[in-house]
């Protein structure tokens, strides 16, 4: 069975994703890779862009209508097949590495005998309230005048919490206590895992950085911005914050 990418989106065809059959050749595949699934072997196959009859799906937009095991199958194909990409050489030594061993989830150098595991990088994104209020940010990268929640990758030898701190102070200027956890999700962009946590406002003024967020404010429940799609952690915070109540719009 094989499931398609193509630039980083998932072909389809009538709402389907796992095919039986074999419909691209050889000279318009740019990479594939053999994953398990519940004891069933899927090859992922990354073509190179060309005319073809599927329908090319983010896999953003498919967050809010996707089951959770479906969404997970398509995470972990996206996250593999990058890795697989990116990863043909042995940082080492530089000799091309060994195919993908499926049963040990890593590739071997077989000149210096490095051992290569696929790579995650953890990043936070954190709810901040101020009593009834959520904090919500615009990212310089975000479309459609979206505001989300604060988030940004662990650094080396940081605790989660600490890089909690660290994004919010750096971003928005401010102080937060009360930091738990809420829960996590892959996020195959091309290799991240989001860790959500909630926190309370401690102290000082919102400042946004300017190069990252370029505006951020306190917003009550009845009147948020934008916010990000159903499906998202980040969406999934907000509306733990706001216990159930109509929260916003979607985009």
């Amino acid at each position: 069975m094989n499931i398609y990418f193509e630039n980083g989106k998932i072909l389809t065809k009538n709402g389907g994703y796992i095919f039986d059959k074999d419909f691209f050749g050889k000279e318009v595949i740019k990479n594939k890779i053999n994953l398990k699934f519940a004891e069933k072997e899927i090859t992922i196959i990354n073509i190179i862009p060309h005319e073809n009859s599927f329908e090319k799906n983010d896999i953003r937009n498919l967050l809010s209508v996707m089951k959770t095991e479906d969404l997970n199958i398509i995470s972990r194909a996206r996250h593999m097949l990058e890795w697989d990409y990116s990863h043909k050489f042995c940082g080492i030594c530089g000799k091309k590495l060994n195919e993908y061993n499926i049963k040990q989830n890593n590739k071997v150098c077989p000149e210096c005998g490095y051992i290569h595991y696929p790579k995650m990088a953890p990043a936070i994104i954190v709810g901040i309230t101020k009593g009834d209020k959520i904090l919500l940010a615009h990212n310089v990268n975000f479309k459609n005048n979206v505001y989300s929640l604060i988030a940004g990758f662990v650094e080396p030898g940081e605790k989660l919490e600490e890089t909690v701190r660290r994004e919010v102070g750096e971003e928005v200027g401010i102080k937060v206590k009360n930091i738990k956890y809420f829960s996590s999700q892959p996020w195959p962009f091309p290799d991240s895992m989001m860790i959500g946590f909630t926190a309370e406002w401690e102290s000082g003024d919102i400042k946004p950085d300017g190069v990252e967020i370029a505006d951020a404010g306190w917003y009550e429940v009845s009147k948020l911005p934008n916010l990000p799609l159903n499906g998202s952690i980040a969406r999934r915070i907000i509306n733990f914050i706001f216990e159930g109540k109509m929260v916003g719009k979607n985009e």
